[in-house]
């Protein structure tokens, strides 16, 4: 049985009856927490498991990104609701700077500077020719016309959110998990930065990429800046609260605006719009992370951890084997969460083999489970 429950908050399984209670203020929202999601799934497992007469049944999570975090976590903290776990694009170790800040952000730049340095370059230096034009009505009028935007606010983060999902979904063929998109998006997006005639500004050249992400079906007249086209309302709570993942932009290294993370501006910011204060170390405490291969190897099994380098999101999480059952999946040309994704005749050979090596290692738990209560189950 393949079971796909949904996370509280997230679609429909809101509490309070609608979507806007349940995200009416902090206290309705208090609710939405990784804590909480772990244990209704295991009340679910445990429950379905009774309600089916499958009680000695095993049971192997599966997830990806922030699911990928939980599969893992959720393997370590109900080690007797399930026998292991595939965490995929599970950056654990993305708090607290256990890693470094930039590593994201470094990650993103780098896949579009193995694409192309004239597009980083370009992409780099667009963020001033921004700001200038910024900073006066005809400017703004400008960046409107060149941009199609129904309004200018939040322009930066606009561009930061599409470059960093390129990164994270530059898939070797076509797909629609966040936007439509071509295979290998980010060289389309530099095909286009790069391939405008002589005379193209900065800034139309970097719309034609953009437009990749926001638009590549041509469907769309102007763009809401504000808009939340993936459902991440419930995410920004949780970034607010417990899931505080420190980054920063390099000026050496990366092709975004050089920044540092400032934990006050950042605690303002979530006081301003959840009436809250962010809990910065209650991950690593409730979880783990620290040394976390040392703690991994003393307490945990049965934990396969999957990477493409190509995803941001790597830069975070375990890239190295622990034990014989804790073990690190690595692949070069791999994005985000790419193996559990539905298998299409386009994968490459080092995708079905990653898979195959994934299954092969999971009958090897489940053999394993019936192996050592083969005698109980034979009372």
């Amino acid at each position: 049985m393949i079971v796909f429950p949904e996370h509280r908050y997230y679609g429909e399984s809101v509490p309070y009856g609608s979507k806007d209670e349940a995200y009416k203020n902090a206290t309705t929202l208090s609710f939405l927490t990784a804590e909480q999601a772990l244990a209704d799934f295991s009340v679910l497992l445990t429950d379905l498991k009774r309600n089916y007469s499958a009680i000695d049944c095993p049971v192997v999570l599966f997830g990806g990104s922030y699911g990928g975090m939980l599969a893992a976590w959720m393997r370590l903290k109900y080690p007797h609701i399930a026998v292991g776990a595939l965490a995929s694009s599970a950056p654990i170790l993305q708090f607290e700077n256990i890693v470094p800040p930039k590593t994201f952000y470094d990650i993103v730049s780098n896949d579009f500077k193995r694409e192309s340095s004239t597009c980083f370059n370009y992409i780099k230096q667009s963020w001033d020719e921004i700001a200038s034009k910024g900073q006066t009505s005809n400017g703004l009028e400008l960046l409107t016309k060149t941009f199609k935007f129904c309004q200018t606010d939040d322009l930066l983060d606009w561009l930061e959110s599409a470059y960093s999902y390129l990164a994270m979904v530059n898939y070797p063929y076509p797909s629609e998990f966040m936007m439509p998109l071509p295979g290998y998006p980010i060289k389309e997006v530099c095909r286009r930065i790069d391939g405008g005639p002589d005379g193209t500004s900065i800034l139309e050249r970097i719309y034609e990429g953009v437009n990749v992400y926001y638009n590549y079906t041509g469907e769309a007249k102007c763009f809401e800046l504000d808009d939340d086209p993936h459902g991440l309302d419930g995410w920004n709570w949780q970034a607010c609260t417990e899931m505080v993942m420190p980054m920063s932009s390099s000026q050496e290294s990366s092709m975004f605006p050089p920044y540092e993370f400032n934990y006050l501006s950042f605690e303002e910011e979530c006081f301003k719009n959840f009436g809250v204060k962010p809990r910065p170390k209650w991950i690593t405490t409730e979880f783990g992370g620290h040394n976390i291969h040392a703690a991994l190897k003393k307490f945990g099994s049965n934990i396969i951890f999957s990477n493409g380098l190509l995803d941001p999101w790597s830069g975070g999480s375990v890239l190295q084997n622990i034990s014989e059952s804790i073990v690190s999946l690595v692949t070069q040309e791999g994005a985000h969460h790419l193996d559990l994704r539905a298998s299409t005749e386009n994968d490459p050979d080092w995708l079905i083999e990653q898979r195959a090596t994934e299954i092969k290692l999971i009958e090897g738990w489940i053999n394993e489970y019936y192996q050592k209560n083969e005698a109980v189950f034979d009372m």
